[in-house]
């Protein structure tokens, strides 16, 4: 189930027991206390009378704090761990990310509908998104192309509107998967309308060319460790309905390799 669903049932729940024992079952209670109180019973009784149920201090405790988070959740920022190493080597699995959730305009949340628009995803924007095979599963890819653009990609290398992203090399790029699997790539530093970032490029197979064309309200994403990404080559478009908000800070980062804390990485802007 998704987490807003759950958060806005807890919400949901939490407020109406708050709401029905301040309205209904709290004047309840105060008239039995004060008959009891008239009748001259024992202060013992008289307070267990006026005492509120387990369940209502609950719900008193945790509806602020859930509705806090909900907000914050819906409107602001929301945190999210990297699952994979497709956005290497910029983001990798273990990375515990903040996705800024106004950067591209307010929307409600549970049913995602927008309210109030701010702005529209850019080329070269790390975009988290519902994954249109799923709903359910997020993903997080860079973006490439905006509604009405043209992408080839040909020989390993971007083209947008019949111009090439230049791309620079900048050395070997060596990492582990699967345990003891090393992979091997070369690093690219990559430009997308001024936006610089590191790409990788495997050894593997060349596919040639690719070419699409992004419909209106859609966007094309790709992965940076581009020969190891599922991205829109290969399942098409993101719906503008799907965009959840733009990367911008590794708040925490665990190394799955050596098993601790990554420190240095913590506090790292995403570009």
């Amino acid at each position: 189930m998704d987490f807003a669903l759950i958060m806005f049932i807890a919400l949901l729940a939490t407020g109406l027991i708050w709401a029905a024992d301040h309205f209904i079952w709290a004047p309840v209670r105060a008239r039995a206390a004060a008959a009891l109180q008239k009748a001259g019973e024992p202060e013992v009784a008289v307070n267990r009378a006026r005492h509120e149920p387990l369940v209502v201090e609950y719900a008193r405790a945790f509806f602020p704090v859930i509705l806090f988070v909900f907000l914050l959740r819906s409107f602001l920022v929301e945190p999210f761990r990297i699952p994979s190493g497709s956005m290497m080597p910029g983001l990798l699995a273990g990375d515990f990310i903040l996705v800024n959730k106004y950067t591209y305009g307010l929307r409600l949340p549970v049913i995602n509908r927008m309210a109030v628009n701010l702005g529209a995803p850019k080329r070269g924007d790390v975009m988290v998104f519902r994954f249109p095979g799923d709903p359910s599963v997020n993903y997080i890819k860079r973006v490439v192309g905006l509604p009405g653009d043209r992408i080839v990609y040909r020989d390993k290398k971007l083209f947008i509107n019949n111009e090439p992203m230049p791309q620079a090399l900048t050395g070997d790029y060596t990492y582990s998967e699967s345990g003891n699997h090393l992979i091997f790539a070369r690093r690219y530093t990559e430009q997308i309308d001024g936006v610089e970032h590191d790409i990788l490029l495997g050894e593997g197979p060349n596919p040639g060319t690719l070419e699409f064309s992004v419909p209106e309200g859609q966007y094309f994403v790709m992965g940076d460790n581009r020969d190891r990404s599922n991205d829109s080559r290969y399942w098409g478009m993101v719906p503008e309905a799907n965009v959840v908000g733009r990367a911008f800070l590794i708040w925490f980062s665990w190394d799955i390799n050596k098993g601790g804390v990554s420190w240095s990485r913590i506090g790292n802007t995403i570009q």
